[in-house]
């Protein structure tokens, strides 16, 4: 099988948790850097890294990488790779995202402009051609430039990977699925084990937490733009990797998996959604609020993003939201709290400093992940 240098991207602040799940599905990490891990696969390993992986955004084909602080070495750094070895005579190809941080070169437009015109002028010489008419499969592009190295990949994935298919109704604010399954990775929480979001919303966090406990692959019920390129993987190893996901499915599973939200609609929203991840059957949804949040039961996880107070008419409501939050968890025996927020006043109304503090970047919000962590089930240790 060809051989990869796959790059996958994150949200600023998970690469631990993205790094631990491809060490998990079996291949080795070259790098870690902020916001994407690199690792080496095969063909295999490209499609098998769309399907199963919770926590990246895309999956790329690392095309090679090089030094440029000028528009010319842009342009030769970029026509010197190989990009006959993927892209075909008919196909469309195109820079579909340009980043840059502390780099000469720093207009998206422009690096992707130059890039195309390389791009264009080695592939008319390897075809003989003097116009492509790219009226075949898509290729896109991604570069990053970081203190003037730039790192060139195609993107196998098309619309990321947080979009897992099941979501077609959201909140006002929803978290995205990739990193409601990252939350839900850096908690002890099992599948045995009672998990609450009292901000439910659309649902996110607990059909993420559902999909774990049932084994469901995120991508198991969508596309992606490679599935196309058969001149790059073959159509049986993608069908191979999706019957691999189906036969992980375990419906059967035991679940205490619980969503509160205040508005009746959001509660419809995520029992819809559920029913679309197909995991409907192992959450329990209902309107409550977070004033009314008690369990039974001892070791459950709290793991929840409230409001942030983005409005300021919202920011009023702040203070009384998290210290309902504080007291309920008080009320709980041996539960842990994890919480995703802005509000930079979340620990003293909660009543008490988190046990450790994430920095995490949603989207382009700053945000912190609280983790007030209980006692392990039978040992007293925190867990």
């Amino acid at each position: 099988m060809r051989k990869f240098e796959l790059i996958a991207p994150c949200h600023f602040g998970m690469e631990a948790v993205l790094k631990r799940e491809i060490i998990d599905l079996g291949y080795d990490v070259t790098e870690v850097t902020d916001g994407r891990v690199t690792f080496f696969g095969d063909e295999e390993a490209l499609c098998r890294a769309n399907i199963f992986l919770r926590t990246a955004e895309r999956v790329l084909i690392k095309i090679g990488s090089f030094h440029a602080e000028t528009f010319e070495e842009l342009f030769q750094g970029t026509k010197e790779l190989p990009w006959e070895e993927y892209i075909p005579a008919d196909g469309r190809f195109w820079v579909a995202k340009a980043g840059s941080v502390k780099s000469k070169l720093f207009s998206p437009s422009d690096i992707q402009s130059i890039m195309k015109k390389a791009m264009v002028d080695r592939l008319k010489s390897i075809y003989h051609v003097n116009w492509f008419e790219e009226s075949g499969i898509s290729y896109p592009v991604r570069v990053f430039l970081l203190k003037d190295e730039v790192t060139v990949g195609l993107d196998s994935t098309g619309e990321s990977l947080h979009k897992r298919g099941y979501r077609k109704l959201v909140a006002k604010a929803p978290i995205a699925e990739n990193l409601a399954a990252a939350m839900i990775m850096l908690t002890p929480w099992k599948r045995d084990r009672i998990l609450v979001d009292p901000f439910c919303g659309s649902g996110t966090i607990p059909i993420e937490a559902a999909m774990m406990a049932a084994n469901i692959a995120p991508g198991m019920k969508r596309s992606f733009t490679a599935m196309q390129w058969e001149n790059v993987v073959q159509k049986e190893i993608w069908d191979d990797a999706f019957s691999e996901a189906e036969d992980l499915v375990d419906l059967q599973v035991e679940t205490d998996i619980q969503g509160y939200d205040i508005d009746d609609k959001m509660v419809a929203i995520a029992r819809e959604n559920a029913q679309l991840a197909g995991v409907s059957s192992l959450i329990h949804f209902q309107r409550r609020s977070v004033q009314e949040l008690s369990h039974a039961k001892k070791y459950g996880f709290i793991i929840t993003n409230p409001p942030y107070g983005e409005r300021l008419e919202d920011k009023e409501a702040l203070p009384d939201l998290y210290q309902a939050i504080g007291e309920r968890f008080a009320g709980l025996d041996a539960w842990s709290l994890y919480v995703i927020s802005a509000y930079e006043q979340a620990e003293r109304y909660i009543g008490r400093k988190a046990d450790k503090n994430r920095k995490i970047y949603n989207g382009m919000m700053k945000t912190y992940y609280y983790q007030f962590m209980g006692p392990k089930p039978g040992n007293g240790r925190r867990g």
